[in-house]
């Protein structure tokens, strides 16, 4: 299949098989119905003569089709193919699942790509079969589907929690686009739950975040949990298993643990405009849209094969928030991770702010209390740029660093969660004293989701080649996935016991 144009024949191919390797990558809409699925949905394979096939779920609702009660739409992982693209429909993309389209309209979608409201429709057209305004659409009804589906959460905060204006606004999307009312689907296929109050945001909601196998989701959170930051995040353990990692959000915490199939969410928050991003963070953060297949088919002809053999499901965790990755780098330079834990620990007390605003002077509702010890917000690059980090244990360059780092951010001529061109941003990066190859590189590689970062003088990948007797210029074979042939290196090294040293600046 082609970038811009589905190949017909290998999408029936792959529907009639099942393939979940295609899972998220296209939709199957059958004329016959007025449905469109997953390649995978487990209901008989239509006629060709009634099938049409689109890259997007939202070009299938704006050509008239509706979800598909049995296998869920709503639950598919993303299409891979953007983060190694990269493009700018690929970034805007990105940036409608962290709400920006809901925020500011189409109008500052295309701001924050520095390009105008034709040109970015002119490319969703041409790659999607639809604008950006269905898109956002789409994704917001189908976070309300799953919300109602999965939870008891009253119809009215399913509607503000998918990111609707008004519940009126809501229901009339939802009568237009599947042609029933939301409440007509809690009473056909609403989750079954005991007698009682209904689940609010403030008490726990779940959700399940579906990802393609093989997922090794101990992989993703023991590199977590090795890097959580005091009062910021927590893990639950058991042995030596992470059952659990927890982190402090706007107004509470999201916890994430690992399932058959899935990784459960978790959201306990009084911000619940908020939950369409927190899901779209929480992807990012895990790597759940990734394609192992894909990955498999090139490190597993390298020299990485036996590597790629034992964790076939590895995966390369992300970052819930770029400017907070861009600071670890920073600080981990030349450090040791638990170093570089102890002094970002140091930095949130200084001078990060409350998960949840303390209101018990009886103003208001007292709030979500964070789950577990997480209380603490990492500071934004505006509180950051101005704070005082004297006395922590970073050197003088090292604040100068921080501090150049967040002022670029803040001031947006860097941005680190998604409008960027990474490459642009790699360079802009590398332009900031004390910013050099390798933490520009590993930003790339975690915070700007560059499935081809490497990043170059990181002292634990230079040994652990050495010791499996890889060259340095190996790694060219390992393009366009060689941010993956990095987590396997790290694994092999962390098995090993060689995880004490961080990546080298020169």
């Amino acid at each position: 299949m082609t970038t811009r144009q589905l190949d017909f024949d290998a999408c029936y191919l792959a529907v009639s098989a099942r393939d979940s390797r295609f899972d998220g990558r296209f939709y199957t809409a059958v004329t016959s119905t007025g449905i469109y699925c997953r390649p995978i949905c487990p209901a008989r394979t239509p006629a060709r003569s009634n099938v049409r096939f689109y890259r997007h779920a939202a070009a299938a609702e704006a050509a008239g089709f509706r979800p598909c009660r049995r296998c869920r739409p709503e639950l598919s992982p993303g299409d891979p193919g953007w983060d190694v693209r990269a493009d700018l429909v690929g970034r805007a993309l990105r940036l409608i699942d962290d709400g920006v389209a809901d925020e500011s309209g189409v109008a500052g979608l295309a701001r924050r790509l520095h390009v105008t409201e034709r040109h970015l429709h002119r490319l969703f057209a041409a790659e999607l079969g639809t604008g950006p305004l269905a898109v956002a659409r789409t994704r917001r009804l189908l976070l309300a589907k799953q919300l109602l589906t999965e939870t008891t959460l009253p119809i009215t905060d399913v509607a503000f929690a998918a990111g609707f204006g008004s519940v009126r606004q809501f229901n009339a999307a939802m009568k237009e686009s599947y042609g029933f009312a939301p409440g007509e689907l809690r009473k056909t296929n609403g989750p079954m739950h005991e007698k009682g109050a209904p689940v609010a945001l403030t008490t726990g909601l779940t959700l399940r975040l579906g990802h393609r196998e093989p997922y090794d989701a101990q992989s993703v959170l023991r590199f977590l949990a090795a890097r959580a930051i005091p009062s910021v995040e927590a893990v639950c353990r058991s042995g030596d298993d992470v059952t659990a990692y927890t982190r402090a959000v706007p107004g509470g915490s999201i916890t994430l643990r690992p399932a058959a199939g899935h990784v459960r969410l978790t959201v306990r928050t009084t911000e619940t405009h908020l939950l369409s991003r927190l899901v779209a963070r929480c992807r990012r953060l895990l790597d759940l849209d990734a394609d192992p297949g894909a990955v498999r088919e090139i490190l597993g002809g390298t020299s990485l094969a036996p590597l790629v053999a034992a964790r076939p499901g590895l995966r390369v965790p992300g970052a819930y928030d770029g400017f907070e990755l861009a600071v670890r780098a920073v600080v981990g330079q030349q450090i040791s991770v638990a170093g570089a834990r102890t002094l970002l620990g140091r930095i949130a007390a200084r001078a990060g702010l409350p998960a949840v605003p303390d209101r018990s002077d009886g103003n208001g509702d007292p709030g979500a209390a964070p789950a577990g010890q997480v209380s603490l917000l990492f500071p934004t690059a505006d509180r950051l740029a101005t704070a005082d980090l004297d006395g922590l244990g970073l050197t003088t360059r090292r604040v100068a660093t921080i501090r150049a780092l967040a002022e670029a951010v803040a001031s947006g001529a860097i941005d680190l969660d998604g409008a960027g061109d990474p490459a642009d941003t790699t360079a802009r990066l590398l332009e900031i004293p004390g910013i050099g190859p390798w933490t520009a590189g590993y930003i790339a590689l975690r915070a700007l989701r560059d499935p081809d970062a490497w990043p170059e003088g990181d002292l634990v990948l230079r040994r652990t080649m050495e010791r499996l007797g890889i060259a340095a210029g190996e790694a060219e074979r390992w393009r366009p996935w060689r941010a993956y042939a990095a987590l396997h290196l790290w694994s092999h090294a962390s098995d090993n016991s060689d995880t004490t040293a961080q990546g080298r600046d020169k």
